[in-house]
């Protein structure tokens, strides 16, 4: 059973920093790119950034470019969003997913991390 597990969230000031974490389990993780998405109240879920398998390949939302990172560490099966710079409208739930490599078949999601930025 697939298992995401995203922790990091919390509470930060505008122009503060965190960094999120997702533990995959229950697949090869190596098989699969993962990705960060968020969802704001009342608003669709969004894509955040995307890392390949092997990490060697990133992408990111416009407006994630040049403040946030996306990584991942495949001996223990994690992924890491660091979130810089944060502004206000990027308050949301975010969540952890995964696709088959080179796919866009986001089947699996965590249960999200709650990030608030304050004014």
């Amino acid at each position: 059973q697939v298992q995401l597990v995203e922790s990091g969230g919390g509470l930060v000031q505008a122009g503060g920093f965190l960094r999120l974490s997702c533990a995959a389990s229950g697949r090869t993780f190596n098989n699969y790119d993962m990705a960060w998405f968020h969802q704001a109240p009342g608003k669709a879920r969004e894509f955040v950034a995307r890392i390949s398998r092997s990490g060697g390949s990133t992408y990111y939302a416009d407006s994630a470019k040049g403040r946030f990172t996306i990584s991942r560490d495949n001996a223990v099966n994690t992924v890491y969003l660091q979130m810089n710079s944060l502004k206000p409208e990027e308050t949301a739930v975010y969540y952890c997913t995964m696709t088959p490599a080179g796919m866009n078949q986001y089947t699996y999601w965590g249960q999200g991390t709650q990030v608030t930025v304050s004014s």
